[in-house]
């Protein structure tokens, strides 16, 4: 038995008839197409299906299809406008902190998610907001780089606005 959900992922109305026990993940890449959110654990402990849920990071693995009806949905591929990088995923490809590419859109998610906290987040705040999201192959360091490196960008930005 299926039940109708609405939701509006990265700016855009979307409308799908979803089972009891279907998750947010599932939904999100079998049915709204969105390959970036990406299935690992299914238990919330790597990070790689991270999104935004009504402005809040969560683990679409953990959330059941249907408790998101009606939600705002985000997704690393929403980051991006108009055929633009967003800057933080500029940073991670300048910083080359992409490797097999699996864990870098809950990465970005759990980026922007810091840099929404925090203004200058510091190395530590960063690389606790980072423990999360599991990386097997790119090492943190270049995650941590790029995250820096956006948010002076972004502060440099806020100075200059009048």
């Amino acid at each position: 038995m299926s039940v109708p959900i609405q939701l509006v992922i990265d700016g855009k109305q979307a409308a799908f008839e979803v089972g009891y026990a279907e998750r947010l993940v599932d939904t999100l890449r079998e049915k709204a197409g969105l390959l970036g959110v990406k299935r690992d654990c299914g238990r919330g402990e790597c990070g790689a299906c991270s999104v935004f849920l009504d402005g809040r990071l969560v683990s679409a693995c953990l959330v059941p299809s249907i408790q998101a009806d009606g939600s705002e949905i985000w997704t690393a591929e929403g980051l991006s406008r108009e055929g633009r990088l967003a800057d933080l995923q500029a940073a991670f490809s300048e910083l080359d902190a992409v490797s097999c590419g699996h864990c870098t859109p809950g990465m970005l998610m759990a980026g922007e998610a810091l840099l929404r906290q925090y203004r200058r987040p510091t190395t530590e705040q960063i690389r606790h907001g980072l423990a999360g999201n599991r990386c097997r192959c790119a090492g943190y360091d270049r995650y941590v780089a790029a995250i820096r490196k956006v948010a002076r960008r972004r502060a440099a930005r806020r100075t200059a606005e009048p």
